[in-house]
């Protein structure tokens, strides 16, 4: 008796599941297509806005080399050398920024254009945007932490050796007679004649670097040592002058003047914390002068790299609470990219505030990670309730009350331009 219904209910179940799975096949597919689509943008944005900035930072920290480099008589092809070692040290200053940046433009160029409404109309799920960008941060994520830890502290050290090389270079050759050259803020030296052998006669250097006390060598002769950094001045006298207004003077017979910060002997450069790979930081040498000297900053380092490369995945999560709901264009906010973009400044201050904290008391290396899981955690929570994070209405107000209000003075000033 029971047999002939269960037969029949298989039976229609076996002729109703192909059109169930056509449909279910279909939606994936098209859902797919969305998430495709939407990550599409988001990465063309993302490297819209990244090489722009890119260029922008490199270029200043580049410009910042260039009188050493042509100071020392270095080649053109030096300096382009020179400017790509800098790239591994501004990617990660950059690549979150730009992120954030782009996701939050990308959504809220579809929200302006109504397609995040007709998602939500269809019945798409939040997921079908949050996807992408979880993906895009990951890999992004994975980058920061290959060029954090692969690729700047070679490129740092290469840097260091080039403008040790460099300084070296501007002392043993480069200074011509009779004429007061830079060697760095506050450094300046001049030489009244240079003879054969590399000997120097008449030296001047006027050392203001340290706003403590000022520092004014004169010496009947002197030379660049060949195995130090080092400017040995010999039959002279120092004097040294403080804030107050006194001058002690200090006669010598043999001098050595360390001319480069950078560099402990030719070719060489002393080497930071940042400078370091992971494998010294995972196990310092108790040895090296550095960590004897700075323990702290090495702790601190090793952190901060375990902790900052969390970034990117971070700002893509605050950018979906800020701009992933589909909002009506009369619903007056502040444009997501402001909000998202002054929270992502405030955990980056933090995470800079407890990374350089650290240094000085260990205390701080809890805060260092709590602060990315703590606001990852809390911005997955705002996803899972369809919550979203923006300015107080109030404040928002004001933002747009001074913006009218700008807007109308420099409209007022145009049209008094015009009329005189």
């Amino acid at each position: 008796m029971r047999t002939a219904p269960l037969q029949d209910l298989r039976r229609g179940a076996r002729a109703v599941m192909p059109g169930a799975l056509e449909y279910r096949s279909g939606k994936s597919i098209v859902m797919k297509l969305i998430e495709r689509y939407i990550l599409r943008r988001i990465v063309l944005m993302f490297v819209a806005t990244l090489l722009p900035l890119i260029g922008i930072v490199w270029t200043t920290q580049a410009l910042g080399s260039i009188n050493l480099v042509t100071d020392s008589g270095q080649s053109t092809l030096a300096f382009l050398q020179l400017a790509t070692f800098i790239i591994p040290s501004v990617i990660p200053i950059i690549l979150p920024f730009a992120f954030v940046i782009a996701v939050t433009q990308t959504l809220s160029t579809m929200n302006a254009d109504s397609e995040l409404t007709v998602l939500s109309a269809a019945g798409s799920s939040r997921m079908t945007i949050i996807r992408p960008v979880v993906l895009l941060g990951i890999g992004l994520s994975a980058a920061f932490f290959a060029v954090d830890n692969f690729m700047e502290p070679p490129s740092r050290m290469a840097v260091r050796q080039m403008i040790a090389t460099a300084h070296a270079n501007l002392l043993s050759s480069v200074i011509q007679e009779n004429t007061f050259r830079k060697v760095t803020d506050g450094l300046y030296v001049q030489v009244a004649q240079r003879r054969s052998g590399g000997v120097l006669e008449g030296l001047f250097v006027a050392d203001t670097r340290d706003p403590q006390f000022e520092l004014v060598y004169y010496a009947r002769e002197g030379s660049v040592d060949e195995k130090t950094s080092a400017l040995v001045m010999k039959d002279g006298e120092v004097h040294r002058k403080v804030p107050g207004g006194n001058v002690s003077v200090i006669k010598f017979d043999s001098y050595a003047f360390d001319l480069t910060d950078l560099t402990q002997n030719v070719g060489t450069a002393n080497i930071r914390a940042k400078d370091r790979d992971l494998a010294f930081l995972l196990d310092p040498d108790p040895t090296d002068p550095q960590v004897k000297k700075n323990p702290g900053d090495f702790r601190a380092e090793l952190h901060r790299r375990f902790t900052e490369w969390m970034l990117p995945l971070l700002f893509g999560l605050i950018a979906l609470v800020v701009s992933s709901d589909a909002r009506s264009h009369r619903e007056a906010r502040i444009h997501p990219m402001i909000t998202a973009l002054g929270a992502a400044l405030i955990i980056r201050w933090a995470m800079f505030y407890a990374g350089n904290s650290a240094e000085s008391s260990a205390a701080f290396v809890p805060v260092l990670y709590l602060i990315p899981l703590a606001t990852g955690a809390l911005a997955i929570r705002f996803l899972a309730r369809n919550k979203t994070l923006e300015v107080p209405t109030s404040v928002s107000q004001r933002f747009e009350d001074l913006r009218d209000a700008i807007t109308d003075r420099f409209a007022g000033a145009t049209r008094t331009g015009a009329g005189s």
